[in-house]
């Protein structure tokens, strides 16, 4: 009798066995096997998420058919100790292992954002405060001319002190490496001076195979003596960055004197007026040679460049001329729709 109850134990221990292994190989392969998306789909995964929430945001979405099966797996494989916040486009048919390294590798899906040639850091701060796909808040303005130009992928509910950090760390490389690779009689200090420079030739022109020349005309400048003169720089000391002015300058703002208005003041400004892109820093830290020491803008968006003072005044003279002449054209045209 004995021995009968311990063959029918024996026999249900074998069953027990065999159905537990026939439970763990049932769950590897589901937790291997093709997934049921039939298309990519966008998850997000908050900051703070638990595995258990995860799951279940997975499932709601319909990459996963089975929760339990995904969670025990993840413990099982380690895969949830890795577990990122972010954004996930989920490829169609992705296994639960598959989506499980997609999550320890971080978020898939990015967000641009383009910070162009030229802007200030106020300008860069305003923009990523606007955007409500991103945390943190910015404690101040970085200094001006610090911030490279460049379009980023950001994703959902990145820090925009990370970002400003990435931008910093990258004009550092920049900078740096200009520095390194710049022409050796240059009438520049330090690296610091080469960003205002730089910063100067990227507001002073949006052509892009001007910014040598230009470049060229401040360092001739520079090394005889003679004050740069250039509107940007005033305008900077009027607004520190903060908007655009508007309007023409005035004559009292020309010759008001402000720590940035290079008609008043010697050499270079104190800071940066705005964020200056690689191209600029490399034209400022490399001019070509040149015997320009004068440009004024030739109507057609680029400028009219000038060995001395004679050549500028005439050239002058015809920029005004195509002023005037584009003035009369836009008055006839405010007659002619008020008569209409």
């Amino acid at each position: 009798m004995m021995r009968h109850v311990a063959a029918n134990v024996l026999t249900l221990l074998v069953l027990g066995l065999v159905l537990l292994l026939g439970v763990v190989i049932w769950g590897q392969t589901q937790f291997r096997e093709e997934g049921p998306l039939r298309e990519p789909v966008v998850v997000e995964v908050e900051r703070g998420s638990g595995l258990v929430t995860i799951a279940r945001v997975l499932e709601e979405a319909g990459a996963i058919e089975n929760a339990a099966v995904f969670r025990i797996g993840a413990r099982y494989t380690g895969l949830d100790q890795g577990l990122r916040f972010g954004e996930y486009e989920i490829p169609a048919g992705a296994s639960m292992e598959e989506i499980l390294q997609l999550l320890n590798r971080g978020s898939n899906v990015f967000r641009r954002f383009t910070v162009p040639e030229g802007w200030t850091s106020w300008q860069v701060v305003e923009a990523l405060n606007a955007r409500d796909d991103l945390v943190g808040e910015i404690a101040e303005v970085p200094p001006e001319g610090s911030l490279a130009p460049a379009t980023y992928d950001l994703s959902r509910g990145m820090d925009r002190n990370a970002v400003i950090e990435r931008m910093a760390a990258r004009q550092a490389e920049i900078l740096a490496r200009a520095w390194e690779n710049r022409a050796p009689d240059l009438p520049l200090s330090s690296p610091e001076e080469l960003l205002i420079l730089a910063s100067i030739v990227e507001k002073e022109t949006g052509v892009a195979e001007e910014r040598g020349t230009v470049a060229a005309v401040f360092v001739n400048r520079l090394n005889r003596g003679m004050r740069l003169q250039t509107d940007p720089t005033v305008i900077y000391g009027i607004t520190r960055g903060e908007g655009s002015l508007g309007r023409g300058l005035t004559r009292v703002e020309l010759n008001e004197r402000t720590p940035w208005n290079t008609y008043a003041i010697d050499g270079l400004p104190p800071t940066p007026i705005a964020n200056p892109g690689r191209a600029a820093i490399e034209a400022a830290a490399n001019p070509p040679a040149s015997e320009y020491y004068y440009f004024v803008a030739d109507g057609t968006g680029g400028h009219a460049f000038a060995r001395t003072l004679e050549e500028h005044n005439r050239n002058v003279r015809v920029w005004r001329q195509i002023e005037a002449e584009r003035a009369a054209a836009a008055q006839d045209e405010r007659d002619a729709e008020l008569a209409n």
